[in-house]
């Protein structure tokens, strides 16, 4: 019977039930339902090799997808040997709940992380297809993107001209698979290219700490260790699903069973996500919440390692897997935070003010 119920509960994680995969048809981003909102909007934004401004991008609370691709470009659908002969420049393209984070603010940090002063390419990529542009889909883009521009150049911040391009959109089309998430899925490489490639460097010596958003990804507050040190700190089911998007087995976990009062913290940076109060028993023999406790905290991006399209849950300071979430869970939200235990460290209601989290403590009901 336990056997039995295990492969029930992986199906049900899965979004295998009919149910589940009938309701998945658009992610889910910082606790927010994305039903009554099936058409999001979309932003095209170059700013030279794509591996890089797609990791950057994609990091940002209320950023459902981002694609790399090619634009603006002439003839048919390019391939990674022809986009440049035919014109056509290094982009992404952003999916985005704008009731989450609105056009500006996606333009904002796509400065922060670009060179806007250079007319010949980015970096050390150079030429026309490494060029920085803004792709402005209707004239309300185009009218944020030129306000944006001249913000930028009034603020004195960069002491050459802003030659990054406002262009209207005209084509965009998705590169080749090995190109997606390439950040993700080659680590050494990328991480190689990107050291060596001068962008961090001039974002550094430009915009030091103000290079991100508010309260950015990898914050002072929450750091990331080293993968040495995770390797040291972590067991090797919470390294391998926190760093390598494992799932521990079902029902045998820490937390699965928990019902004391208190938080659960990311295990690798500490970042506060989810509270006891709104833990339910799912059946599935994984912790399960209808909705964190800071939403800020959560990013979710679209997983299709198995045959159901996913939203996989990551902690946004210390970019760890935590797990999924699904359109099947009980009201009021109807959202099911399905999570890894081996993610997350519990602290108890009566240790919150010792830990550090003491302003969780109003979170919870004193009781007569």
């Amino acid at each position: 019977m336990r056997l039995y119920l295990s492969i029930l509960a992986l199906l049900l994680w899965a979004g295998g039930s009919p149910l589940a995969q009938a309701q998945i048809t658009q992610p889910e981003i910082r606790g927010t339902a994305l039903q009554d909102k099936p058409t999001l909007p979309v932003a095209t934004l170059a700013g030279g090799c794509f591996w890089c401004v797609e990791s950057d991008l994609k990091k940002l609370p209320g950023v459902v997808r981002v694609v790399s691709g090619y634009a603006g470009g002439r003839g048919p659908k390019p391939s990674y040997e022809d986009y440049a002969r035919k014109g056509y420049v290094e982009a992404i393209q952003i999916t985005y709940d704008p009731r989450i984070i609105t056009y500006q603010q996606l333009l904002e940090y796509f400065w922060r992380h670009i060179d806007p002063t250079d007319p010949g390419g980015q970096f050390v990529d150079r030429g026309a297809p490494y060029r920085s542009v803004i792709y402005y889909h209707d004239e309300e883009q185009r009218r944020a993107a030129e306000s944006s521009k001249q913000a930028l150049a009034q603020s004195k911040t960069l002491n050459k001209p802003i030659v990054t391009e406002i262009l209207q959109f005209t084509n965009f089309f998705p590169a080749e698979d090995y190109h997606q998430d390439y950040a993700h899925k080659n680590p050494v490489h990328y991480q190689h290219y990107r050291g060596n490639s001068g962008r961090d460097q001039f974002l550094q010596k430009v915009w030091g700490g103000k290079a991100h958003a508010s309260d950015p990804p990898g914050s002072p507050k929450y750091p990331k260790p080293s993968d040495a040190e995770l390797r040291k700190r972590l067991t090797p089911l919470q390294y391998q699903v926190t760093q390598q998007e494992g799932t521990e087995p079902p029902f045998r976990n820490d937390y699965a069973d928990n019902h004391r009062e208190g938080i659960y913290v990311d295990i690798v940076s500490g970042e506060p996500l989810f509270s006891s109060l709104d833990k339910y028993d799912s059946g599935t023999g994984w912790p399960s919440f209808t909705k964190p406790l800071e939403p800020g905290n959560l990013i979710t991006r679209e997983d299709r390692q198995l045959l159901a399209v996913r939203t996989e849950v990551r902690s946004k300071h210390g970019d760890s897997h935590l797990g999924h979430v699904f359109n099947d869970g009980p009201p009021p939200t109807g959202r099911r935070f399905c999570m890894n235990s081996a993610a997350l460290r519990f602290i108890p209601k009566e240790d919150l003010e010792k830990e550090g989290y003491g302003q969780y403590l109003p979170v919870f009901p004193k009781k007569k």
